[in-house]
């Protein structure tokens, strides 16, 4: 007997009948797809170190991979921001960036005067570096912020002195030919450990003095670190550039057929005769 709890669910009587003896068989959907298979990436030893297909712009040892990176100082595996912004030569579109701050254990100044820099995605949007460890300041402007169009979703400071990890996924903005936008960028971020960015809708390229608006530029762009007065530390900076998966359609999509089972043969009972019996 069937409870009530099937028919609830409007099953036909004879798929409830099916199912009970077995003879229902679901259908694999395939998507009609032939898909390359994924590269082959090494992990780090550990997660926050390069995979084997990062492109390793800051591993300590030099800033050969920016413009002005020999203006700026390095001191125990770290880079100290000194006279300039530095701009990597090599230039990105999609990504997964990471990158390690610090801000000064020398406590000066307040608001957006303290442990103040800025890391610019394609030169143009700004992910807010920023001292706000027990340091309040407008909400869109603190750590975590992408600059003057949205706050983070939490406030993940580490003390001065201690490590911040950023892990920021970027999807660049496309144009059509006559400059109007056919998808806008978006950036989600992760500070340690914490989501602070989800899928964030950029609105244009960052100003202090401008409403962000979007103008046109290269599929690709560079990385630039900002230098804002401030001795904010960097280390441990790499990209991955992200390639979406390929693959070619070869049909439509389509259930494949499930074979019947075949029910096993039953073998022919024979009766015995009297005499057999004998």
């Amino acid at each position: 007997m069937f409870s009530a709890g099937f028919l609830r669910f409007g099953l036909p009587v004879a798929a409830l009948v099916a199912a009970a003896s077995g003879t229902l068989s679901a259908q694999e959907w395939k998507s009609g797809i032939e898909w390359q298979e994924p590269a082959l990436v090494t992990p780090g030893t550990t997660d926050d170190a390069p995979p084997s297909d990062a492109i390793v712009l800051f591993d300590g040892t030099n800033l050969d991979a920016w413009h002005n990176g020999e203006k700026w100082k390095i001191q125990d595996g770290v880079a100290i921001p000194q006279e300039t912004a530095i701009t990597s030569k090599q230039s990105f579109g999609d990504m997964q960036l990471h990158l390690e701050w610090s801000a000064p254990t020398e406590i000066r100044g307040e608001g957006q005067g303290r442990g103040n820099s800025g890391c610019y995605l394609m030169g143009l949007y700004e992910v807010q570096v920023l001292d706000s460890f027990e340091n309040p300041t407008y909400f869109d402007g603190q750590a975590g912020s992408i600059y003057k169009q949205t706050p983070p979703l939490a406030n993940a400071m580490r003390k001065p002195g201690e490590w911040n990890y950023y892990d920021i996924i970027f999807n660049a903005p496309r144009f059509r030919s006559n400059g109007d936008v056919v998808k806008p960028g978006y950036v989600t971020l992760i500070q340690n450990g914490v989501l602070m960015l989800n899928h964030f809708e950029l609105e244009g390229p960052t100003s202090f003095v401008d409403a962000p608006h979007y103008k046109p530029h290269a599929e690709t762009g560079p990385i630039s670190l900002q230098f804002h007065g401030d001795a904010v530390k960097f280390r441990n900076i790499w990209v991955r550039e992200i390639k979406p998966p390929t693959g070619r359609r070869v049909s439509a999509p389509f259930n494949l057929e499930q074979k019947k089972k075949e029910e096993p043969k039953q073998e022919e009972k024979t009766e015995t005769t009297a005499e057999e019996k004998k």
